[in-house]
């Protein structure tokens, strides 16, 4: 009598392993449906129309020895092409996006010199800390042609506050024009310029010019020493005279300054005293 050899069942996972990303692929192909017509015959996969195959063989039957991994490879590299892409882009729109909400953080607040609402104020930091994160010049000392020629403030923690303010006649009889600082590296020189407006002398104009000298103390650090100040013309010292050392102090640069972010059009400061400064280029006046 003949011995009947039955093959034991072959469980799925060794007939069809789960393929990424083909899953979509997979239901698109209805199996074949058990009522169709014709001989059926019987197999492992249990039985089906003759002259068809299941579902799975026909998957396995398609498939190439090594198309599985082929495809997977194929995944990687797009997910990893995408990634890239993803990547760069990231980058040139952190740095694009993120200067245009910051000059859009700054607007109306009079360069915060008045002062401004804590949580204008920790925007504007958080936008800054995403700047400082991407800056593409770490080591501005050792790139000073940058940070060569004029500057305008468009934004900082030195605030003039209550009684200063008062005693400064900043509340409506002056008002404050543009705060400008040139630099001149091959003399190691820097000059703060603030403008001012004194309404009660038919619109004088005039400003306070403060001059300093620096030095590099690290990659990314300057020493700064005041050297001297003037306001002109002469009619507005005599309207800032009883008051001129608190002008000075509020204004007076010396101490160090780590530039922290610095590009073609801006550039970020941190003094010794804990205030934030952002300066953008500006044409000579």
């Amino acid at each position: 009598m003949a011995t009947k050899l039955v093959q034991p069942p072959v469980p799925a996972s060794h007939v069809a392993p789960p393929i990424p990303r083909l899953t979509k692929m997979m239901r698109a192909h209805r199996p074949v449906s058990a009522t169709h017509s014709g001989s059926r015959r019987r197999s492992i996969f249990g039985e089906f129309p003759s002259g068809s195959r299941p579902f799975y063989a026909i998957r396995v039957a398609e498939q190439s020895p090594g198309l599985v991994g082929d495809d997977q490879d194929i995944v990687v590299k797009e997910e990893e092409e995408e990634d890239e892409q993803e990547g760069a882009s990231s980058d040139d729109r952190t740095i694009a996006n993120v200067k245009a909400d910051l000059y859009q953080a700054v607007q109306g607040i009079n360069r915060g010199v008045f002062g401004v609402p804590s949580a204008k104020k920790s925007e504007i930091e958080a936008l800054v800390k995403l700047l400082e994160s991407q800056n593409p010049t770490p080591e501005p000392t050792l790139n000073l042609d940058k940070v060569n020629g004029w500057w305008k403030l468009v934004y900082s923690t030195i605030t003039i506050l209550g009684s200063k303010r008062t005693k400064l006649g900043l509340r409506n009889f002056i008002t404050l024009g543009d705060f400008l600082q040139i630099i001149d590296v091959e003399e190691a020189k820097a000059v703060n310029v603030i403008k001012f407006n004194a309404r009660g002398f038919n619109f004088l104009n005039g400003e306070l010019k403060i001059e300093a000298s620096f030095k590099i103390a690290s990659k990314s650090r300057v020493d700064i020493k005041y050297d001297s100040s003037t306001i002109t013309p002469d009619k507005l010292m005599n309207v800032f005279k009883q008051n001129y050392d608190l002008l000075l102090g509020i204004f007076n640069p010396e101490g160090w300054l780590e530039i922290t972010y610095l590009d073609d059009s801006m550039r970020i400061g941190r003094d010794d005293k804990g205030n934030l400064f952002i300066l953008e280029r500006s044409e000579a006046t």
